[in-house]
């Protein structure tokens, strides 16, 4: 009973959270200066009142609204009025996959990387191997993404030839993205996991553990990984929100036919609907991350459910 009301609770918070960012959105992109009429040629003003009545921004902006949250809950996202001929919906699914992979990928990366970096680490506290990989692990942080993808096109693409370092089908040029993103993050995740295990490591049932003589492995391994994941868990969504943020500058970089390059163009352009649409997919995403994240959470600590 106590876990129903917990996940309802934290399903009804995400569903608020997500009103208030389609608003808040809706409302900043029309209150914006200029338009998505208003080009470099000078538009007639009895065209530009044809326009803005053929789309509705003819209408007062709660009038606006109440007609987008009307077609939002039935799934249209509007037209785009940046891409003619084509929908929000249609320009999503065509760039949504690539980010979604990226971020995907370079989260997979950016786990298989910073996991074990962390709790090797913390296993060997205060050494020169500790140092040296926090060390690297800080510099990392400190470079960002627009940074580490020239790089690696630079090394691996245009001198060792191992990957493409441009276009998307059948190219290898994502792998890098994907590597740019997930080495990023793994550099939080490394450092994360480290502070986390060893907070585990020097409570009470470690010592006991260990003073009855068991290994240092099962130590690490069976009593302190599952304590000590459970931050790293709890950050994986805002890490997955950062991962496809991010992925805006790493596919401008590799070329890549992402949303990034549709939302920058968009808020360029005043193309309002686009926007939205994809604000709206982001925040669902996020959101959905964050609830199965706390969910997961929840499972690992009881004691999370108690604290909400």
């Amino acid at each position: 009973m106590e876990t129903a009301r917990y996940i309802l609770s934290r399903f009804a918070q995400s569903l608020f959270a997500l009103l208030c960012i389609i608003t808040i959105t809706f409302f900043l992109a029309r209150l914006a200066p200029g338009g998505p009429f208003l080009d470099e040629k000078a538009v007639p003003d009895h065209l530009l009142e044809q326009m803005n009545r053929k789309y509705g921004f003819d209408k007062p902006l709660p009038v606006q609204y109440a007609l987008y949250i009307g077609r939002l809950v039935q799934g249209d996202l509007g037209p785009s009025l940046g891409n003619r001929g084509f929908t929000v919906n249609e320009v999503i699914a065509q760039g949504f996959p690539v980010s979604f992979l990226l971020g995907i990928c370079g989260l997979a990366i950016a786990l298989a990387l910073g996991v074990p970096v962390g709790v090797f680490a913390a296993a060997r506290r205060n050494t020169t191997i500790d140092y040296g990989l926090m060390t690297l692990a800080m510099i990392g942080i400190c470079l960002p993404t627009f940074v580490i993808a020239p790089l690696l096109g630079e090394i691996f693409a245009l001198h060792l030839g191992w990957f493409d370092v441009a276009l998307w089908e059948n190219s290898s040029a994502w792998f890098l993205g994907a590597l740019t993103l997930g080495l990023y993050y793994s550099a939080y995740i490394a450092r994360l996991t480290r502070g986390s295990m060893l907070d585990v490591l020097g409570r009470d049932f470690i010592r006991t553990a260990r003073s009855k003589g068991v290994s240092r492995l099962k130590v690490l391994f069976k009593h302190a990984f599952r304590g000590g994941i459970t931050p790293v868990v709890a950050y994986l969504g805002p890490a997955l929100a950062g991962l496809i943020g991010g992925s805006f500058v790493v596919e401008t970089v590799f070329g890549l036919p992402g949303l990034g390059q549709h939302f920058v163009k968009a808020a360029v352009n005043r193309d309002y609907w686009l926007i939205n649409g994809t604000v709206t997919v982001f925040a669902v995403l996020i959101l959905s991350t964050n609830f199965l994240v706390d969910i997961i959470q929840a499972w690992l600590d009881p004691r999370t459910r108690a604290k909400r």
